[in-house]
Order: C-alpha cells, then structure tokens, then sequence
C-alpha cells in the first residue's frame, strides 16, 4: 500500500465536504492529460442507495474520477460532489483515495449478513492509476483477512490478472465474483467508445486467465447502447467469446444518460453516428433511462443467449449462497 502526504495548509474557500477535501489534495502526477491527485477519505464503504434494484447494497471505489474516459460513462456526475461541473475532468482529474485499508477494517463491522459489496461501480479499479498506486491491491489484502463477505469486483482492464493469487485466496473464505465490461468485440468500436481503455480481446482473455484461475468471472455487457452495439449478432458475439472463454455469468442492462454523460455523449453521437443522434435526443429528452419494454426485450435476448452458450447465470452477486459474514468480534480476531 501507497500512503501519500497531503497539502496541510488550509485553504481559504468556502467548499465545504468532500469538495474542501478535494481542493486540499496535493497534485501527485501528470501526464497525457491526466492529472492524479491524493483525497483524504473518511469512509471508504458507500450504502448503495439506488432505486433500481442493484444486487449489492455497499459500494466501493477505490478512484475518484476514471481515465478510460468512456464516452457513455454515467458517473460522470461523481465529481458534481466535487464542484467540477465539466464533465471531461472526471477523466482527466482522478484522485486517489488514502489510508483505505484501514478505513475498510474499519467499514466492514457495518455490513450485515446477506449484505453484498461491489468494487469498482462508478470508476474502475483497475483503470492506469492502479498500476502505481495499487489501491485496489490494498483493499483486497484487507478482505483476504476477512472471511464471510460477499464480493464482487467490475472492470474493463486486463490488470486485474495481476492478482489472480490475491483474489484466489480472498475467495477462499468469502464469496468472490468477478465482472468484466465488455461492450463490444469491434475492436475499432471499442477504441472510440472507450478510448483508453484495454482492448475486448486483452478483456476476454483476462476471462480466460481467471477462469482458469479458479475464479468465478463473468462478462457484463453494459451498457448496452442503441443502434450501437444492441443488434442480436453484437450481442451473440459477446456472449460466444465469454463462454469460449470460460465465464461462468454474463448479463447486460440498457444506456443510462444522466444530464451531464449526455452533454459528452450526444456530441460524440453527433460526430461518429449522425444518423442515430436525433433518436437519442428523442428517447432521452428529460429522463435518464430508456422505457421499460426496451430494458425487457435485452434481459430476453441475453437469456436466449445464455441459454444457447450454455451459461447459467446472469449475475451471481445476491444469490442466497452467500457465505455467513463472521461478527464484529471474530473479524477482529484476525488481527
């Protein structure tokens, strides 16, 4: 684990939160445009407060901001907490969280039995910054002393095959699932929806190292994007490579645009599919989310899919196999 010293001179501003904390961080490096940052952090686990039916109910992002800069990206609005309105600074601002595997030890004694935890939901914990900093390595150490929890980890890079061994052993004593984003097998596609991010074939593979691991991964294909990657013989194409390649659970869930992802998107829209840009203007005019009869029809062109490769599941986190968490004393035992 890294631990990074901050500026300790206080600022005059009125930010107050996790903005002030923000503004007090000391610049670490940069480079390609990407300006890396230390934060102070007071918690690192977040409850999942979101309405629509998650299967985790504690989050965890080891990065504030992430630089795979994918175009559809919708937590973009993270840095919104942090005073940044424009939207392109959550991937060229990433802020790197401190002291979090004490904060972790720390957190768990809040997790209740049945309660699941998600690793990398609004930035990825392996996006470039990980390979310096090793956060995510760090948070992972923590749960290998734990036993009892219910874990599951999403991300686009092939990085995380560095801790194939770490991740085996945290799985071990705990529930451990382990999702990678893969949107599309076109390669070129992929290079302008997310440009710096590893390429599908470098993520699929790293499907097959963790299967081949002993881990249980998957594929998600979200977001699925309209007139982009949703046609059935994408999607199939998606859905052959995982199970090709040993995925045990493959799922995919529609675009969603908040305000500011669309001030990035719809441009990029615009730009690279013109013919598509005015049904998206149409069917994301004042709403984040595409109606619900498009939702259904992916959940049943990905089951029909599921069924023809010969993959069971679509998401194993929340399942009631879920090991029983140890208390708040037998965890602390371990140290």
């Amino acid at each position: 684990m890294y631990s990074f010293p901050w500026l300790a001179a206080e600022k005059p501003c009125s930010l107050v939160g996790i903005a002030r904390l923000a503004s007090e961080g000391e610049s670490l490096r940069e480079g390609h445009n990407v300006e890396y940052f230390t934060l102070p952090a007071k918690s690192l686990l977040n409850r999942c407060t979101s309405g629509r039916g998650m299967p985790f109910t504690w989050t965890i992002n080891p990065y504030r901001g992430c630089e795979f800069a994918c175009k559809y990206c919708y937590a973009r609005y993270t840095h919104e907490f942090m005073e940044m309105r424009d939207g392109i600074e959550f991937e060229r601002k990433i802020y790197v969280k401190q002291h979090t595997a004490e904060l972790l030890r720390r957190d768990l004694r809040r997790v209740k039995p049945g309660e699941s935890i998600a690793l990398g939901t609004a930035t990825d914990p392996y996006q470039p910054a990980e390979r310096r900093y090793e956060i995510t390595r760090g948070i992972l150490e923590e749960f290998s002393r734990h036993r009892g929890f219910e874990l599951g980890v999403v991300t686009k890079s092939n990085l995380i095959v560095r801790d194939i061994d770490l991740l085996r052993e945290v799985s071990r004593e705990n529930k451990l699932s382990i999702h990678v984003t893969v949107t599309t097998l076109n390669v070129e596609l992929a290079r302008i929806l997310e440009p710096r991010a590893p390429r599908p074939d470098l993520r699929i593979d790293a499907v097959r190292q963790l299967s081949e691991g002993g881990i249980d991964v998957g594929v998600s294909c979200s977001p699925v994007l309209p007139g982009i990657t949703d046609s059935p013989a994408d999607l199939e194409a998606v859905v052959s490579a995982a199970s090709e390649a040993g995925a045990r659970h493959i799922f995919g869930g529609p675009l969603f645009l908040k305000p500011c992802s669309a001030a990035i998107f719809l441009p990029f829209v615009e730009q690279n599919f013109p013919h598509l840009v005015e049904t998206y203007r149409e069917r994301y005019h004042d709403r984040s989310f595409l109606p619900a009869s498009y939702a259904r029809h992916i959940s049943q062109l990905m089951a029909q899919l599921r069924q023809k490769y010969g993959i069971r599941r679509a998401d194993p986190r929340g399942e009631t196999t879920a090991l029983r968490p140890a208390s708040a004393q037998e965890q602390l035992s371990l140290f």
